[in-house]
């Protein structure tokens, strides 16, 4: 039974957003995104959704929690520029199709940080906005393998 890790939607251009960082909202692609990892996700049993309290972040799995009648959990473990170390302990707590959205950096640590504790990473990594990181726990429950289903165009 695997784990969802989503990198969020796209969003707004950084450099040319002048609030806060923590409130850079999706783009119109991004939006379309969110749709689509709605769609595709919204047919597992998703128990929890659990986001980085980032706008963009949130905004790319609030249409999925609403689907399923479940609230987005904000977490400061999945913020960016958080430790890898606070999300891997974030996913060996939750259950089985749990969904969790976070951003580029933490991602791909957290990743690297499973691949050199064992994960192996069937097909090609991709990072991109969009993203989501399907990985499967063993029977012990150590994580084992991880695949990337790529984002929606």
């Amino acid at each position: 039974m695997p784990v969802y890790l989503v990198r969020h939607a796209k969003a707004g251009n950084r450099s040319s957003w002048s609030g806060a960082d923590e409130e850079r909202p999706l783009t119109k692609a991004g939006v379309a995104q969110a749709r689509a990892i709605t769609k595709w996700l919204s047919k597992r049993p998703v128990p929890r959704v659990l986001s980085s309290p980032y706008l963009r972040c949130v905004q790319s799995v609030e249409p999925l929690a609403a689907a399923l009648d479940l609230k987005v959990e904000e977490l400061e473990a999945l913020s960016e520029g958080t430790p890898f170390q606070a999300a891997l302990d974030l996913l060996d707590e939750v259950p089985e199709h749990t969904v969790l959205c976070s951003h580029g950096d933490v991602i791909l640590a957290t990743v690297d940080a499973l691949v050199r504790r064992g994960l192996a990473v069937k097909g090609q990594p991709d990072w991109r906005k969009g993203a989501t990181w399907v990985l499967h726990r063993d029977k012990d429950g150590r994580w084992a393998t991880g695949r990337v289903v790529l984002p929606p165009t």
